[in-house]
């Protein structure tokens, strides 16, 4: 697995390019900021970007915008955007083209070598990743939103494939079926209003509405 980092502390730009190689993957470059972050990808098409949402100058939201700046041009590329914080925005604005191999992990999460690589391996894969922190708190942030008319076991469900995991991911988690999530997806997707015409991947959209508050129609 190619990866490019970025990320503008020297310290902890160093100490993650350690742990990507225990972790397996081969880090192609490592840079400090969005405009070397794009330049990089289009340089060297990684398999993944791995990058800080806030760098320089302004150390707001420069690190995501040239993630995907850098995805639009090199669309085969995976993102993984590392943040101290849960910033709701960043998550939606991270899954909005629908195409899924994107992940959210808070940055308290990285040093876990084990839930690294299954993040890694998850958006290069084409998955959706959220951290569960990420996860539980823009939950308990929702009210009065559509995703009330879900039950608590498809709240559930949809929680878990946030966090990227497959319908066998699911079943093992809840100790139930896969046939059961499999109707628990469809009833979630029913209650969402999101169609089998609808464009984009469904389940991506399933986590969108319940990132906005409100479906994909």
């Amino acid at each position: 697995m190619r990866v490019v980092l970025a990320e503008d502390s020297l310290l902890l730009r160093e100490g993650l390019v350690r742990l990507l190689t225990e972790a397996g993957a081969e880090v192609v470059e490592a840079v400090g900021d969005g405009d070397e972050l794009v330049r990089s990808v289009v340089d060297h098409t990684p398999d993944v970007a791995i990058v800080d949402v806030r760098m320089p100058p302004s150390f707001t939201d420069e690190g995501l915008r040239a993630a995907l700046e850098a995805r639009k041009r090199v669309p085969t590329t995976a993102v993984l955007v590392l943040s101290q914080y849960v910033e709701e925005s960043y998550a939606s604005d991270l899954l909005a083209d629908g195409n899924g191999g994107v992940g959210y992990l808070l940055k308290d999460r990285v040093s876990d070598l084990a839930q690294l690589s299954d993040a890694l391996e998850r958006v290069v894969s084409g998955g959706t990743v959220l951290d569960p922190e990420v996860v539980a708190q823009l939950f308990a942030q929702r009210r009065q939103d559509p995703l009330d008319r879900l039950s608590p076991r498809e709240r559930d469900v949809l929680g878990l494939m946030a966090e990227g995991r497959t319908n066998a991911g699911v079943a093992r988690e809840l100790v139930v079926t896969e046939g059961a999530v499999e109707k628990h997806i469809s009833s979630i997707l029913t209650k969402l209003d999101i169609h089998p015409s609808d464009d984009g991947h469904r389940r991506v959209l399933a986590v969108l509405a319940w990132l906005r508050g409100n479906p994909e129609r």
